[in-house]
């Protein structure tokens, strides 16, 4: 998975070749949140497909589970 992202929002690229957004914001001390409600649809080219609850905790997990001491952590709210 890479992530990218900016100041207010976050992108999850999967192996599988999904893309999906969501908003967040920058905290003090260089942590970055990710508002799980905003987990809602893939980006394009897969935008009319259901992204279930299922496969966004899925997200979250990997996610969690390899964020390093080196780099920006991610925390979901």
């Amino acid at each position: 998975m890479k992530i990218t992202g900016g100041s207010s929002y976050v992108k999850f690229d999967l192996e599988n070749g999904y893309t999906l957004k969501a908003e967040g914001e920058i905290l003090v001390g260089g942590k970055f949140v990710v508002y799980k409600d905003t987990m809602k649809k893939w980006e394009p080219p897969h935008e009319n497909e259901k992204l279930t609850d299922e496969e966004k905790e899925a997200i979250i997990t990997e996610v969690l589970n390899n964020v390093s001491e080196s780099t920006v952590q991610i925390m979901f709210d």
